[in-house]
This record gives C-alpha cells, structure tokens and sequence, in this order.
C-alpha cells in the first residue's frame, strides 16, 4: 500500500465494475464531503497487474499538482492535466475503452478530484455536487476518461498542443468528442484550426461556434466523404507499442513543458488543409445556437467546388 500525502492508496490500479461504482456512490462523495470506502471497492476490483505503466502514485502525484496549480480556475486545468495523463497511461485505445479503469481511477485513486472539478455551486439547499456520470460515464463525460481520450483524439503524433486549443473550449469535449467522424485524424487537426483561427480573432461565444461547427461537420460527413477528400496516414503502431513499453523507464512527465507523446506519425498537412476552407465554409452558414430554444438547425450545403461523387460511384 502506498501513502500519498496521508491517503492510503494501491500500488497499481484496477478495474471495478459499474455496479461497484453505484453501490457505493452517494451524494456524500459526490459533494466531496466523504471519500467513498476503499476497503469494500478494492476488494471489489480486479488487479491489472504489476507493469510500471499501471502505478497509482503518478496518477495520484498529477491529480494533486493540478488541484494546486488551477485551486481558482477549475476548468483550466483540462489542458494541463489531458496530455500528461495521456502520457503518463500509456495504453492502447482497446485498453482505454474499458470503464472499469476509469471507474477505478475516479472511487479509488481520485474522488476528491472528480468531486472538485465538476461538482456544481453551492445552494442554499446544500453544497454543489458532480453528477454520478463524472464518475462512471460516457468516455466523452467521465472525468479522466474525457480526458485522456481528448488528448488520444486530437494530438498531432507526438504533438500535444492541439489538445491545449481543444480543451480552451469546453464544447469541444462536451460535443465534439461525441462525433463518430472525429476518429478520422485530419477532421479532428481541421477542427482545430478552425477553432484555433476562430479563438485568434476573439470570436465572441466560441461555444456555439464549436457547437455549430460541430453539428455542421457530422451532418455533412454523411455526404461529404472526408477520407476520400483528405486521406488519412495509417498510424504506426510498432511506434505506439515501442513507446507504451518505453513506460517501464520512461522519467515522470514534465510540469512545465508538454511531454511527448507517441511517434506513431502526424497528420497529413495536405489533407488538413484541404478540409479547413470546407469546415470554415460549412460554419459561416451554420447557424449558431438558437437561445430562444428553438432547435430548426438546417442542413449545412455542400461548399462550391466540392464534390459529393465517391469514387466508386464512377466506376
């Protein structure tokens, strides 16, 4: 057992269940006021085993300098903390898609942290609280879940500084991170620089801006063939695997300076740029968030001298 700053906490991380998760959350812990029982949940949870990428005490040492370094500015923190837990679990995307691990990491290793970054404000009915989903929830919703698969979804290779621009907007893992069409690298890199041009030239609202770029782009890549028009680099994963091993010796992640991530390859210039002109089109006539309530949000059309034709469809 390791003892972190007074709290007793596994050498390694496990997977506890969603069930596990639901006997044991209460408003108690979602407030912060108590810590959930940790005899019960690590008797409750299955080991993964004594690989050094599986430690609890870099995980926990993260979580704690985050909570110091953004004490006033919680939402913050999502771009600091993204890539260097990215960094700091190297895993596969298989392995990141089970949510026993992030179930795990938010009851066991960190309630104290889910509780302080979501929870809401106080009232005078009693203190804030974090939904149950930032606990066990959607990748896209679960508080380290969202995080490490924001970085995975929008670094450029080994480059993290797209997911400091991803996370400067909210929207972009509350909605954008929800799209099937985001697993399409140059998509994401475009959105990006969208967002990035968008944050340059001190747009008011950038949410909606996201919000609308994001619903715009989904809606037209039912049409709009975006590995057809901006070809994706297989990525390497010998270089993926060579850098998840690399864990066993790898140094902690720097505070102060992004860490690296895998050498897998980047993204295709030419293809990210050949979807930016079509995405800034798709949002000058997207429109924004009705705050009226109304949700008539038409179909984006097709940017002039784009065509819809496949291949295939010539043949």
């Amino acid at each position: 057992m390791n003892r972190i700053d007074g709290r007793d906490l596994p050498p390694t991380l496990g997977l506890l269940t969603d069930a596990s998760v639901a006997k044991y959350l209460g408003r108690s812990v979602q407030t912060g006021q108590e810590r959930p029982p940790q005899v019960a949940l690590r008797r409750a949870a299955a080991p993964l085993g004594g690989a050094h990428r599986w430690r609890t005490e870099p995980v926990r040492v993260l979580v704690d300098e985050a909570m110091r370094r953004f004490e006033d500015h919680r939402t913050a923190a999502d771009g600091w903390f993204a890539p260097r837990l990215h960094a700091t679990l190297r895993m596969t995307r298989a392995e990141a898609a089970d949510g026993r691990l992030w179930n795990f990491i938010a009851m066991v290793v960190a309630p104290d942290y889910v509780a302080w970054r979501h929870r809401g404000a106080d009232t005078d009915a009693g203190p804030g609280t974090a939904t149950a989903a930032r606990f066990c929830g959607p990748h896209y919703t679960q508080a380290f879940s969202r995080l490490w698969w924001a970085a995975e979804l929008f670094r450029d290779g080994a480059d993290y500084r797209p997911i400091e621009t991803a996370c400067r907007v909210q929207d972009v893992l509350q909605t954008t991170m929800r799209l099937d069409v985001i697993d399409h690298r140059p998509t994401a890199q475009a959105i990006i620089g969208v967002l990035e041009r968008q944050l340059a030239a001190g747009v008011s609202r950038p949410g909606d801006q996201v919000n609308a770029l994001s619903a715009a782009v989904n809606a037209a890549g039912s049409t709009l063939v975006y590995d057809v028009l901006a070809p994706d680099r297989p990525a390497d994963t010998d270089a993926l695997q060579d850098w998840i091993d690399e864990a066993e010796d790898a140094a902690a992640v720097p505070w102060d300076r992004l860490p690296d991530g895998p050498a897998d390859g980047g993204v295709s210039r030419t293809s990210v740029d050949a979807l930016v002109p079509i995405f800034e089109q798709l949002l000058v006539e997207a429109p924004l968030r009705d705050r009226t309530g109304t949700k008539n949000v038409p179909a984006p059309r097709v940017p002039e001298g784009v065509t819809l034709t496949k291949p295939s469809d010539r043949l």
